[in-house]
């Protein structure tokens, strides 16, 4: 991901990551596997996530989009989400993925959207769609996260 001016955040979520101190565009990352799969997180609320991945370089033998990225695109997009809404207080740890493929992509860039199915004190599910250019469903997929307590601190490197 990089370039962390390229997510937007409400400006409440910005508060509260700047109330304990932290900075959470410079903090914000799609993370090393992310990056390397080009995936970019346009916008970022505990009510909806977005980001887009290219299918060029996160093929299959065949040629085709590889389900693996499809999971890594929604696992990062849901992870967001959750980590969002749990707060600066809160550790989000992904405990079950699972994801439907309904069709097969070769090119272009596919979008994915997380959006909140529960949001609890200690747990969080978000459902993601992954869809082409044209808007067909490539995948969608279920993620939910353990929130845990955690020092904010331990966001401070």
């Amino acid at each position: 991901m990089g370039e962390h001016s390229t997510t937007k955040f409400p400006q409440e979520i910005l508060d509260q990551w700047a109330g304990p101190g932290l900075d959470l565009p410079a903090l914000f990352s799609a993370g090393h596997l992310g990056e390397r799969m080009s995936v970019q997180v346009t916008e970022a609320a505990p009510e909806r996530v977005v980001g887009t991945m290219p299918v060029e370089g996160n093929t299959q033998p065949y040629g085709l989009l590889h389900g693996g990225a499809s999971a890594v695109l929604a696992e990062t997009l849901g992870s967001v989400g959750a980590m969002l809404h749990g707060g600066p207080t809160k550790l989000a740890v992904g405990v079950d993925l699972n994801c439907t493929h309904h069709r097969g992509i070769r090119s272009g860039l596919v979008t994915g959207v997380a959006t909140p199915v529960h949001r609890g004190r200690s747990t969080a599910t978000y459902e993601i769609v992954i869809t082409d250019e044209q808007g067909k469903r490539v995948c969608t997929a279920r993620l939910t996260c353990m929130l845990r307590d955690v020092d904010a601190d331990a966001y401070r490197a």
